[in-house]
């Protein structure tokens, strides 16, 4: 991706990113299972399918075009950039986690793996749905 591409990626996993920690920290507000930690991961499973459809559109607006794991894989570092710099210390320390419990949890690469898939997923429907324009990205 050239500089345009990467500014562009950078604010769609800041979207995608700001839509799923409110998601998260907002499901432990209406306690609807026994486990609130369970519950939070459900929320953000299903909250990632509209908000990575909502940050791959923002960044496939301008008619970019890149391959799709690497677009999803490049978003996904971002996130994990800024879990680490601020969901973590704002929202997990304070609860009594860490770092190494946050980022050693299973269900957070597999999340992860949702992430990167969707945004390939996206990517492919769009490439059936309106073809590449000039000018594209590798």
């Amino acid at each position: 991706m050239k500089k345009p591409g990467i500014i562009r990626a950078t604010i769609s996993a800041l979207i995608v990113w700001t839509i799923g920690v409110t998601a998260f920290v907002a499901s432990y507000l209406i306690p609807l299972m026994d486990n609130p930690d369970v519950q939070a991961n459900w929320v953000l499973v299903g909250t990632l399918i509209p908000a990575t459809a909502l940050g791959a559109n923002f960044y496939f607006r301008k008619g970019f075009r890149t391959n799709g794991l690497k677009l999803g894989a490049y978003m996904f570092g971002v996130t994990i950039l800024l879990d680490a710099l601020i969901t973590v210390p704002v929202f997990i320390i304070p609860e009594g986690g860490n770092h190494a419990t946050f980022f050693g949890d299973p269900v957070f690469w597999l999340i992860g793996l949702e992430y990167i898939g969707l945004i390939a997923m996206y990517s492919q429907l769009l490439e059936k749905v309106k073809p590449a324009r000039t000018g594209t990205l590798s």
